[in-house]
């Protein structure tokens, strides 16, 4: 009955059901997109059997040598193997150890080459993580006992549905990985991609065979010096994370100290003391190992907290609205009090209807969710985007339902108790023109409002900031020209090529695309540029005095020639490279001015050797160039020391990243790369063809995927606050229209009218403005880690978003400023 009576009393005011239903589908909508989002990179558990157990290993600290790093954590989280299968072996407090790195791969199958992620695993990788095949077996301890003899794949199910068509015959068939035969033996189960959130490997294979699989690592398993595996394990039962890492640190020092400590030369005191107190942490590891998750929890608890602002906005809207039509019912409510119903069935009922009416923003808030996280996928790169699911999956229908009746709940209770307080004299004895509603509940209208717009306000200026921030990334000089300027890369060694073929082939498609109609320029480089990718090396310098604790380290490229000239990076001096520079000739390097000033060669580092060795290695390299500086990895760093050398005196690339100037449409060259590659070895996949505009804004995507969101969130807020004042001041000049008929009948002025209005609006704008700047302060401060070259507090963007609330906030008063300006005093004065 309750519930036919709400709809009922919905549909007789339908203005008030579709502002509501839309302000909640807003407010409801935008929370549910970003909790999607904040779930899958968050909260969301591998699916895998208790997750609780699960341990991430990691050992902070001083790592001499070789440090190799990728999405799955920082480079203090990685250690050697041989330290991995000592601990295997030595661990006490685990029912299993495991070890994983990512790896890029070349998947040939059915007469067809794919590029693809995989991934390297110990034998105790599937075991501990305690998942089942949903095809054939999946890798054990068997398959990596021995390096290089384990020609064994599982893949993916994600791979084995799209390329292999769920076929179960693609057991023990073939499937070439980096130019090396693989019998495929099982299928992972659905849903599982591995432990590295933003890594979806398509393969499965034995960690051992990471020699085959990349061959510039080469037969690196007994080196202790070189650090390049993620470890996890799962503690047994009864044992604590606290209790594990005390037991765990016994062994790990014992190695330490009586193993890998003798094999450290060149070290200080100071450093070996720091080397030998090294402890291995354990961390949680239900959501596995992956850098996103630290990278993501800051602006997706930012975002979280503006939606939430928005939300509010809307619950106030609609306790307003329903405030509004309690005083129309007021009459309605005091005759069903008076003829025996209890306030409680009357409170009950209203409830109902605001949780109806709650329940319909809820419904049509999951589209509105659904269109948001379409617009977020499509603010990140490719690679990013994998990542997120848009579908809503039933955690995210549970917060939006919780958050649904919450809301209903919210926003109807104060008009419920309101309206139906037991003055009945009053309310039947009540006439049009007279304030119908209690002071109470004026105050309450008044304050929802200033909320409101202390609410906008505060959002407002975060966008301003993000907005501001993203502005001075756009402005960043990158020191190279980026426009008109295609990107590509491609992989022989991975489908087979020995070093001196792929160097063959660069050359040969050098030449291809130098010949392509529009292009004016054709360089490459080993480390692709302004795409996350750091290569460094300790370095020695003639002229620069260095000891054992001395940070003598440098960013490196290998480039081809034309490097500078096409990519628009001024020589300050000497000359680039040629095609000469290749083979035995002798070694030459050119530095940027980064290098220069940190080595202290100021202008004349042309004629200085160099080497790439360490500090006390020989330096038999010349300097013959000196670059000015120029970004390297990210827009947003500081540009780094980098020392450039001539791809064509490495006898081990394998891999490398073209770049095209044209004098066309850069997207017509775009179609025509794969083509011309394919003709070379039409079983070489093309890689991450795209523009360098566009690759610089992946480098930025965070800022603008921020920004973008902050500032439509904040737009939203600030116009549904708008709609909450206007109301309130509609409503407050309806109820006082006799009110003001007198005024004007003993002499008031229209102007004088309007200016009562506008006072009205000044100090609701004024006081809940000043309640949002200080929180918008206190906001600028918590997002500074996330705002590039810019204060928290910048003065301009208080001051925008000021004017811009303020603007907003009056033309929000001007209709029912005009309307009571006009009021007739004569028929005002009827309405007695």
């Amino acid at each position: 009955m309750n519930l036919k009576l709400a709809v009922r009393s919905l549909l007789k005011a339908p203005f008030v059901t579709v502002v509501a239903t839309v302000s909640l589908a807003l407010g409801i909508g935008a929370n549910a997109a970003i909790f999607s989002l904040y779930n899958q990179l968050i909260l969301r558990p591998l699916p895998v059997p208790q997750t609780d157990r699960l341990v991430n290993l990691s050992a902070p600290g001083p790592k001499p040598g070789s440090q190799s790093c990728n999405q799955a954590g920082e480079c203090e989280d990685v250690f050697s193997y041989p330290m991995f299968r000592d601990l295997e072996q030595q661990q006490t407090v685990f029912t299993g150890l495991a070890a994983h790195v990512a790896f890029s791969a070349s998947l040939a199958a059915r007469g067809q080459t794919l590029a693809g992620g995989g991934m390297l695993v110990s034998g105790s990788y599937f075991p501990v993580l305690g998942v089942q095949p949903a095809l054939g077996r999946l890798l054990g301890p068997d398959d990596d006992k021995v390096a290089g003899e384990s020609h064994v794949v599982v893949l993916s199910h994600a791979y084995w549905e799209t390329r292999f068509a769920r076929d179960p015959n693609v057991l023990n068939t073939t499937l070439t990985i980096n130019g090396q035969p693989m019998t495929i033996v099982g299928v992972a189960p659905r849903g599982f991609e591995g432990t590295t959130l933003g890594t979806e490997p398509k393969v499965f294979v034995p960690i051992t065979m990471r020699g085959l699989m990349q061959p510039n690592f080469g037969q690196l398993f007994d080196n202790r010096r070189g650090y390049w595996a993620y470890l996890f394990a799962r503690l047994k039962p009864g044992i604590s994370i606290t209790q594990a890492q005390s037991a765990l640190n016994v062994p790990y020092h014992a190695i330490i100290n009586d193993v890998e400590a003798p094999l450290q030369k060149g070290m200080s005191d100071q450093t070996m003391a720091r080397f030998k107190a090294r402890v291995v942490t354990l961390a949680p590891g239900a959501r596995g190992q992956s850098s996103v998750h630290a990278q993501a929890e800051a602006p997706l608890t930012l975002l979280l907290g503006v939606t939430a602002f928005v939300l509010l906005i809307a619950c106030a809207n609609i306790a307003n609205l329903l405030l509004a039509r309690a005083a129309a019912r007021a009459g309605e409510m005091a005759v069903r009090l008076s003829i025996g119903a209890s306030r409680w069935q009357l409170i009950r009922q209203l409830l109902t209807e605001s949780c109806l009416l709650a329940a319909l923003g809820g419904v049509t808030g999951l589209l509105v969710a659904r269109w948001t996280l379409d617009l977020m996928t499509s603010l990140l790169p490719d690679n990013q985007a994998t990542m997120i699911d848009v579908h809503l999956d039933a955690t995210v229908l549970l917060f939006a339902a919780v958050l649904t009746l919450g809301t209903g709940l919210l926003f109807g209770l104060f008009p419920a108790l309101h309206s139906t307080r037991p003055e009945l004299s009053s309310s039947l004895k009540g006439q049009a023109g007279q304030p119908s509603g209690a002071r109470a509940a004026a105050r309450f209208r008044t304050s929802l409002a200033t909320a409101q717009i202390a609410l906008s306000m505060a959002l407002l200026v975060a966008a301003g900031l993000f907005v501001k921030s993203l502005i001075n990334v756009s402005r960043v000089d990158l020191g190279l020209k980026v426009d008109n300027v295609v990107t590509f890369s491609i992989s022989p060694a991975l489908i087979g090529y020995k070093p001196e073929q792929s160097l063959a082939l660069f050359e040969r498609l050098e030449g291809e695309l130098s010949s392509q109609p529009g292009v004016t320029g054709v360089t490459d480089s080993l480390v692709p540029l302004l795409a996350g990718s750091n290569w460094g090396s300790d370095v020695g310098v003639e002229g620069f005095k260095a000891g054992p604790d001395t940070d003598s380290n440098s960013r490196f490229n290998e480039v081809g020639p034309g490097y500078f000239r096409t990519l628009g990076i001024p020589l300050m001096s000497g000359r680039e490279f040629t095609r000469a520079d290749a083979g035995t000739s002798a070694k030459v390097a050119i530095v940027n001015e980064a290098f220069a000033k940190k080595f202290g060669l100021g202008r004349d580092a042309v004629g200085k050797r160099m080497g790439a060795g360490g500090w006390n290695g020989p330096k038999d390299i010349e300097i013959v160039g000196l670059a000015q500086n120029a970004k390297y990895s990210e827009v947003k760093r500081d540009i780094p020391p980098v020392f450039f050398r001539p791809y064509r005196q490495d006898d081990k690339l394998g891999f490398i990243n073209f770049y095209l100037r044209t004098a066309i449409d850069p997207e017509q060259l775009i179609s025509t790369i794969p083509k011309v590659v394919a003709r070379l070895d039409p079983n070489l996949p093309v890689e991450d063809v795209k523009t360098m505009p566009q690759q610089v804004r992946d480098n930025v995507f965070l800022d603008r995927f921020i920004s973008v969101l902050a500032t439509a969130f904040a737009s939203i807020a600030t116009l549904l606050a708008a709609i909450g004042l206007y109301g309130v001041l509609a409503y407050t000049v309806a109820q006082r229209t006799r009110e003001i008929g007198l005024r004007m009948a003993l002499g008031a002025a229209p102007s004088r009218v309007r200016g009562m209005i506008f006072r009205q609006v000044g100090v609701m704008t004024l006081v809940g403005g000043a309640i949002g700047l200080a929180a918008a302060i206190g906001l600028g401060r918590l997002a500074q880690s996330l705002l590039y070259q810019l204060q928290g507090s910048d003065p301009a963007v208080l001051a925008g978003a000021a004017v811009a609330l303020t603007i907003v906030a009056l033309g929000a008063g001007f209709i029912p400023a005009h309307r009571a300006s006009q009021v007739e005093p004569m028929r005002a004065l009827r309405y007695e």
